[in-house]
């Protein structure tokens, strides 16, 4: 079964992050939260969270890390040089990575973007292109480039689309658990309840 660790920093956008780990908990996936410095770490939405460890050399033993966004939490992300470094390395070894919201500037920044089709929350992607002006922005809901091996999506509302395609990406059938956790019926009845 893959494992997967989703990188928590102080301002992360809680849901982002916790959508990642209940769906992939609940399909069985070892799902780590690693938190950036330090294991207790304050959301942007000063919810605690309690990570199960702290970024190390470990992260590159994963099958795809995640980044929630927040624009706090995706800055401190993006700004931290150990982690950078081990990203690098993971792109290099062609492992999975997936951001959304505001982190896909931090792998912009780390330079794994690189001609890859990505998408982030609106108005992030001028600071991306700046990083790297060879990505390519689109506004899909999540974007899942498997040539690059990067996965992104827009933000808060998209963040069990997310979720799922993680799971799908790394070969787990999600149909089950999008009916189990009532997704498939408000992908069909969105409109009605607006």
């Amino acid at each position: 079964m893959p494992k997967v660790a989703v990188v928590f920093a102080d301002g992360c956008e809680e849901v982002e992050g916790l959508s990642v780990v209940d769906v992939l908990r609940r399909l069985n996936f070892e799902c780590d939260m690693v938190g950036l410095d330090k294991k207790e770490i304050d959301g942007d939405h000063h919810i605690k969270l309690t990570c199960d460890k702290v970024v190390d050399d470990s992260l590159l033993d994963y099958d795809l890390v995640a980044f929630p966004g927040g624009m706090t939490g995706s800055a401190n992300l993006r700004d931290n040089d150990k982690l950078r470094d081990l990203m690098v390395k993971r792109h290099e070894q062609g492992k999975w990575d997936a951001a959304m919201c505001a982190a896909p500037r931090a792998l912009a920044k780390y330079g794994v973007l690189k001609d890859a089709e990505f998408t982030c929350y609106p108005g992030i992607e001028e600071e991306a292109l700046k990083y790297d002006p060879s990505a390519h922005f689109s506004e899909k809901i999540t974007v899942t480039d498997k040539e690059h091996k990067i996965l992104t999506s827009r933000g808060p509302a998209t963040a069990w689309a997310y979720s799922y395609a993680i799971a799908d990406i790394l070969g787990i059938d999600t149909k089950q658990i999008k009916h189990a956790m009532l997704y498939d019926y408000l992908a069909d009845n969105i409109q009605d309840s607006l």
